[in-house]
């Protein structure tokens, strides 16, 4: 009987609010051994190294650089600036090291294509913390798209009072997060993008960094001509917060929900009995769908490990699929900036 593998040797680089939670779940994951965290912030080290009780075997830096020379590293997950991302990831690929980061991947498409590119020479596995894409909600999602018949819109809110982000607008920080769960559900990226917004927060910025805002998407509609559109609102200065997206076919309309009130997934069945007036509707039915009662974050980990461990290149959230997302952020920032719609 062959021994069980190696835990995996890994760094996390970035200690912030999405940081710690990284820290927190790969420390409970066998399949992983943690044995460096990385922050400028050296009392931000050591109130972690307090909080999660880590021990001489974890080795604390505050120079990422330094800490990519740690003995027997063979991975790092990235939780810092997306401004900083391009330059870490190429600098841990070509060290040799699988690399999980936070999103956006970088914030340029052509430079995250180099990465992908990168990664594949280098024979090491490149995956985005879309953790979405394994909330099991969305993952159920997918299969429900099926029921409910001819697509023909969608719509989309996530607002909340902060947190605001410094390096990247509304658009960036939070309709990325509709957009990667919309392309998991359809199979497929938009086609066009229309995007406006104001600013109010950070005007003094070298990039427009918008508040608020409103993007409508254009997919391709699988069994109609028409284009299949989906509106999206996003907000950090809303103290109303909202967590929803919707599709809406012919046959019923998929939610996901994630208000304390709410059901995470529900599935509202029904359809006018004739395609004539009078519109009478008929077969009307709401459907709690059953949610397996995992974390999200931790099922993310878990993959980018797994992914390691069988040298196989995620199925859900390869860089390839982050620099697809790049693109349409992109196209959505040109949108907003010009009024004009953009085609991808």
């Amino acid at each position: 009987m062959s021994p069980p593998p190696q835990p995996i040797n890994l760094a996390i680089f970035g200690l912030g609010r999405w940081g710690s939670h990284l820290l927190r779940n790969f420390l409970t994951l066998p399949a992983a051994r943690v044995v460096a965290i990385v922050d400028p912030d050296r009392q931000r080290l050591e109130e972690l190294r307090d909080r999660f009780a880590l021990g001489d075997s974890v080795a604390s830096y505050d120079d990422w650089l330094e800490a990519m020379s740690h003995p027997r590293l063979e991975a790092v997950v990235i939780a810092t600036p997306a401004s900083t991302h391009y330059s870490m990831i190429q600098s841990a690929l070509k060290a040799g090291l699988h690399v999980l980061s936070e999103k956006p991947l970088t914030l340029d498409s052509n430079r995250s294509a180099a990465l992908c590119q990168l990664a594949e020479t280098q024979r090491r596995q490149l995956i985005v913390d879309h953790t979405y894409l394994f909330h099991p909600a969305v993952q159920r999602g997918r299969e429900l798209c099926l029921q409910l018949g001819t697509l023909r819109y969608g719509y989309a809110a996530r607002t909340n009072l902060g947190p605001v982000r410094p390096d990247a607008d509304v658009f960036w920080d939070l309709a990325i997060h509709d957009i990667s769960i919309l392309n998991y559900w359809l199979g497929q990226n938009p086609l066009a993008v229309a995007a406006w917004g104001p600013m109010w927060l950070q005007t003094e910025a070298e990039v427009k960094l918008r508040d608020a805002g409103w993007l409508r998407l254009m997919y391709p509609n699988p069994v109609s001509t028409t284009l299949l559109e989906v509106m999206v609102h996003v907000s950090w200065a809303n103290p109303d917060r909202q967590r929803r997206l919707a599709l809406v076919g012919d046959r019923g309309t998929l939610v996901f929900d994630e208000s304390p009130q709410a059901k995470p997934l529900t599935l509202y069945c029904g359809h006018f009995q004739t395609q004539a007036s009078p519109f009478v509707p008929t077969d009307l039915e709401t459907q709690a769908v059953a949610i397996a009662p995992l974390e999200p974050l931790q099922q993310m980990c878990a993959h980018f490990l797994d992914c390691i461990a069988k040298d196989t290149p995620s199925s859900i959230s390869a860089g390839q699929m982050a620099t697809d997302l790049v693109r349409v952020l992109e196209a959505i920032a040109i949108a907003a900036e010009t009024g004009q719609q953009v085609n991808l």
